[in-house]
Order: C-alpha cells, then structure tokens, then sequence
C-alpha cells in the first residue's frame, strides 16, 4: 500500500467471509493498481463468518487518508460493525469515513475507479451507489 496516494479516498472492503473480502480486494487492485490503499476484513474472530468491529476499526486505521475511506459491506451486520467502529475512530478521522451503500464487488471496483482519478469522498460514494439494486 505504500504506492497509494494520500490525496485518493481509500477502500475498506467487509465481509462476513474472509474469502470474500479478499476476493474483492484483490478484483480491485488488478483493475486499479496500487493507487488506492484497498484494505479488506472478514470473518469472526474464531475464522467463522461474521465481522469484528475491532478488525474493521483497524482496517480502516490502516487506509485512513485525510481525503477519505470509503467502506463497502456485504450484509446488515457488517454495516452495524462499521458504523460501530466508524464511531470508536476519533472524531475527526469517522467524519471522513462513510459506508457505501452499494454491492460489494461492483460498489467496490467502481469506488476506486472513482477515487484513482482524484474524486472526493461524496462523488465516490455516488459513483459507487449507482450500483444499488
């Protein structure tokens, strides 16, 4: 990730499969490269499915730019642990956070399309929301 540019937003992919999450991640960076810090978390703690709102804080800590992270999550649970760990970041850091609601392979790729070519957290957003179903 040290390629990745501090001025793009950056992804935080989560999953209640771990499979899945890497699965993503890695679709994005063979379609975008290394511009964009791409975090991914999955799985509970005992390697099961579900999310863990201390994994997604930290994925999140680890592609934190000041230009943003956008989160993609696959189910309800994985939104309610990001929106928990959003709000456990420090102030300033969570208000630069937002979760997409978008599907997570798609909203993904198209997020990070969007932020390689220096869009701002609300056009990624969009951008990847248009996927919506």
């Amino acid at each position: 990730m040290s390629a990745a540019s501090d001025g793009h937003v950056a992804i935080v992919i989560v999953s209640h499969s771990s499979l899945v999450a890497q699965g993503a991640a890695d679709m994005v960076r063979q379609m975008v490269g290394d511009e964009v810090a791409v975090a991914h978390v999955g799985g509970d703690p005992g390697g099961g499915l579900g999310t863990d709102v201390a994994a997604i804080r930290a994925a999140i800590e680890a592609v934190w730019r000041p230009a943003g992270v956008a989160v993609l999550v696959d189910l309800g649970g994985a939104e309610t642990n990001s929106e928990m760990a959003i709000e456990m970041l420090d102030a300033e850091k969570g208000a630069r956070v937002v979760i997409c609601n978008a599907p997570i392979v798609e909203g993904a790729v198209m997020a990070a399309t969007e932020a390689a070519g220096g869009a701002d957290l609300e056009a990624v957003r969009a951008t990847a929301e248009e996927f919506q179903s």
